[in-house]
């Protein structure tokens, strides 16, 4: 199936504590850069049909308010880290208007916490209001959501099995510190390219800001954009002043199109 044109905002683009982190007086949590304030990472991605989210972190709400989505097909989850699930009982607003059951795309492992973290919208009894879930378990295996398909790409955060996805030529990844051979051909030949990067210091599941440039060098991508960013980082645009030309850093609110 072929992609259609998609246009892809990043909701949010920080790290489990987002930025400003709570409490911290760094320079890069009391900078006056817009820049520099990140909310939990997610991504919207959009075909003239079709709006899908990947992930629901704790800013879900506020995210949907701030680009005011007032359509929603379907949310893909990635990994069950409540940085990129907690949001998901706010769905019940797409609900309320649309009179219907959102789609929900999780593997497995995230599927088991969806249905404890939000054991109420899967009881017998149901009350009024809850979100109202249809839940499908994905694999590797691709498969379409409206008129966009999706190709899953499993990567590692640590032991932790992750799953990126790849929308036509526009491939998301986060939460990885390792990528196998198998699912790096399945990444080859995208156009763009999103990964997470942590910070510059090595971390024991995240890539660093050196192993994430690395890995877009070696997979030849020949754009990418960095998020999942913590305030150890640094400030964005001293950041982004050292980076290859081909490599940014991504930021809240940044939009993108591909295949037009």
């Amino acid at each position: 199936m072929t992609c259609p044109p998609l246009t892809i905002t990043f909701l949010g683009t920080g790290t489990s504590s987002g930025v400003p982190m709570i409490g911290c007086d760094c320079a890069v949590c009391t900078s006056p850069d817009p820049k520099d304030n990140r909310l939990r990472s997610s991504i919207l991605v959009e075909s003239a049909n079709t709006s899908l989210v990947v992930d629901t972190g704790p800013d879900f709400r506020y995210q949907m308010l701030r680009q005011k989505v007032k359509k929603l097909d379907a949310v893909v989850f990635t990994h069950p880290h409540k940085d990129h699930l907690a949001g998901l009982d706010d769905i019940r607003a797409f609900n309320f208007f649309t009179k219907k059951p959102i789609d929900i795309y999780a593997d497995s492992l995230t599927e088991e916490a969806v249905r404890r973290d939000f054991y109420y919208a899967f009881t017998d009894t149901k009350y009024p209001g809850i979100p109202e879930l249809n839940l499908n378990t994905i694999s590797t295996e691709p498969f379409v959501i409206g008129d966009i398909p999706v190709i899953p790409i499993q990567v590692w955060h640590l032991k932790m099995p992750v799953m990126g996805f790849r929308f036509g030529s526009f491939t998301y990844i986060t939460d990885a510190n390792r990528i196998e051979e198998s699912e790096k051909n399945k990444i080859r030949g995208s156009e763009i390219m999103v990964l997470n990067a942590l910070r510059r210091q090595k971390h024991i599941s995240h890539f660093s800001l050196g192993e994430a440039i690395d890995m877009v060098e070696e997979l030849q991508v020949p754009l990418a954009y960095f998020t999942h960013l913590s305030h150890q980082m640094g400030l964005h645009a001293e950041i982004e002043s050292e980076l290859p030309e081909q490599i940014h850093l991504a930021w809240d609110g940044l939009r993108l199109e591909t295949g037009a």
